[in-house]
């Protein structure tokens, strides 16, 4: 889950304690505030609180809309307001996670949905209903103990299980020299663990850390050696990137074969130019291609244990996951796309 999604509002009755919490978020990397009076940092986004709803701080833009939805009476006004194209608040005095997914399976692109999250624990749900969720969630918060359980929740593993598939290699061959992109994470992986990487968003494969070295390399248990810098990676909110965008700080989708999941983050990138291999499988009759750096330490996910794509032969069946295939700015969206 991504804190970019995240609008903190500090309810703190003294200033002095508002500060505190205020450079505590920043700290755990959040940037998007509601205050009355805005202490700005660069890179930090603010708004106001007015009686109606939130203003931009700066003054360019609408107010947005604070609706109370507890009734059907009220889940229609909010409806209608986002079939306008509207862009609403929503804050909850009843029943929360049938009304939102309404709300969220109604939402036009030109309307943005903000959902206010009385506690941490809301925010999961106002997250991923749907597999989409809310465009923003405003969390209220009165003690820094209240930022760390908010990262530990974003930080957690996907909410909606991922739909792993065996598929069989039908090609591997030499691709040249391109710049691949090793991923350093600021956890230890297991030797099973990996990243889900792929030239087309629609499937990816595994591909396992460094947690077992070699005859002449030393294991790295932080470091995944995933693909050329074009490839899709997937990350802890169920969105995708191109590894060439990745960060130092950006929460990653770390998986086993078992099924299991969790976030790491990045720690540093290494891009540098070395010997691709192309590898092909059979994703339902589509031929999906993942590229490799040529190495006996770069392995994907078998049918048993992790080969090295120097070993990898036809035949082979490596593991993946099928995702929606649609996909803007990373984020899952129903349209036609076809992917080569």
């Amino acid at each position: 889950m991504s804190a970019d999604r995240i609008l903190l509002r500090c309810l703190a009755d003294e200033p002095e304690r508002e500060r505190s919490i205020l450079g505590h978020a920043r700290r755990r990397g959040f940037h998007r505030f509601i205050g009355t009076t805005p202490h700005p940092l660069e890179g930090d986004e603010w708004f106001r609180p007015t009686p109606s709803g939130y203003r931009p701080a700066d003054g360019n833009g609408p107010v947005i809309p604070e609706l109370t939805v507890g009734s059907p009476e009220e889940l229609g006004s909010a409806r209608a307001a986002l079939a306008r194209g509207d862009s609403i608040a929503v804050r909850w005095s009843g029943e929360r996670v049938l009304p939102l997914e309404t709300l969220v399976a109604d939402r036009p692109r030109s309307g943005r949905l903000w959902v206010v999250a009385r506690t941490v624990s809301e925010v999961p749900a106002a997250l991923g209903a749907l597999e989409h969720g809310a465009d923003t969630v405003v969390v209220e918060l009165r003690r820094e103990e209240e930022v760390d359980a908010l990262e530990h929740t974003l930080d957690r593993s996907l909410s909606t299980p991922l739909a792993w598939e065996r598929v069989p290699v039908t090609e591997v061959r030499s691709a040249g020299v391109g710049d691949r992109v090793i991923v350093d994470t600021t956890s230890r992986l297991g030797p099973d663990e990996g990243l889900l990487v792929g030239s087309a968003a629609a499937f990816l494969l595994l591909v396992a850390s460094e947690a077992e070295g070699s005859r002449f390399t030393r294991p790295r248990p932080f470091r995944v050696n995933a693909g050329a810098l074009h490839s899709y990676v997937l990350l802890a909110d169920g969105t995708t990137r191109y590894l060439s965008e990745l960060e130092p700080g950006d929460p990653v989708l770390a998986a086993r074969p078992s099924g299991e999941t969790r976030s790491v983050r990045v720690g540093r990138l290494k891009i540098e130019r070395r010997p691709l291999t192309l590898v092909a499988v059979d994703d339902q009759g589509v031929r999906r291609t993942l590229f490799l750096q040529e190495a006996e330490t770069v392995r994907v996910s078998g049918a048993v244990g992790r080969v090295a794509s120097t070993a990898l032969q036809p035949g082979e069946r490596i593991l993946g996951v099928r995702l929606p295939k649609g996909r803007h700015l990373g984020v899952a969206v129903q349209e036609t796309v076809e992917e080569r």
